[in-house]
């Protein structure tokens, strides 16, 4: 019960952020990877007092121009807006350089048109999922963990917003799949209560774990880092995939600035509805 009290203050922060203007944070990192295409940037971030803990995250750049201003391994200071649906670098300050050859990188994300990696695991109750089960439906997949503070709750939310915003006859021909990166801790019951905070409709969304040697095959296969470390520290990559009913990629959402009318709509469209 406390962990669903808890999950339920991190949904009604999810909702109300942005009511009163969107929130500044001043946050230290190191820039591990760069995207153009998607104006992102990967950053190990320190702690983020009252928004998020200390992780490797992507976020969206406000001005694709400081993209020209960045480089693997600088550290830098930036200020970080939060909207309630998306995080976005607005300004940044490059204060020197660290170089770290096995740090993560966004270079193996999965990319459209690409068969979707096949996975089979562990459902909030109990049961075995595979994608070869999923075969003729239209997916939405994506990764969370949840203890995550904030990113996670969001992109879920959003997802939430999606599922209901589907129309009846495309909600026959659809699920969502949401795969832990943090096995050691999100067993069955975790992601159930996980889900049922969160407002999600369970008849259609798979919330999936495993063994941690498993799920991390799985997660490194859509091009995310891996999951939770045995010290604590997470990389965590805003990917969604949208899967068609052949098993092939041909949507990829990474970060948050895409909304729910833009995914239902495209989820509608590759449903045939």
């Amino acid at each position: 019960m406390e962990r669903t009290r808890i999950d339920f203050a991190v949904l009604l922060i999810v909702l109300v952020s942005g009511c009163f203007g969107p929130d500044h944070y001043q946050v230290r990192g190191i820039v591990r990877d760069l995207q153009r295409e998607y104006s992102q940037v990967l950053i190990e971030h320190e702690d983020i007092p009252g928004l998020m803990p200390a992780m490797t995250m992507n976020f969206d750049l406000a001005d694709p121009v400081m993209l020209d201003e960045l480089a693997r391994g600088q550290i830098i200071e930036f200020e970080l807006e939060f909207d309630g649906h998306s995080y976005r670098v607005i300004d940044v300050e490059v204060l020197g350089f660290v170089g770290d050859s096995d740090a993560p990188t966004l270079d193996g994300i999965v990319t459209t048109l690409d068969p979707a990696p096949p996975f089979e695991l562990t459902d909030q109750n109990g049961r075995s999922v595979n994608l070869a089960s999923l075969a003729g439906k239209t997916v939405l997949l994506d990764f969370i963990y949840t203890q995550c503070p904030g990113p996670c709750p969001t992109q879920t939310a959003r997802n939430v917003a999606v599922q209901r915003k589907l129309p009846p006859e495309a909600r026959l021909n659809v699920w969502f799949v949401s795969i832990s990166i943090d096995p050691r801790n999100d067993d069955p019951k975790a992601l159930r209560a996980y889900a049922e905070a969160l407002g999600v409709d369970q008849s259609g969304w798979s919330f999936l774990t495993g063994d941690v040697e498993t799920v991390e095959g799985v997660v490194q296969s859509y091009g995310a880092p891996g999951v939770r470390a045995e010290d604590g520290s997470i990389a965590h990559v805003l990917a969604t995939f949208l899967i068609d009913g052949e098993g092939r990629v041909v949507e990829r959402y990474v970060g948050g600035g895409d909304t729910a009318a833009d995914v239902a709509r495209d989820m509608a469209r590759v449903a045939g509805s």
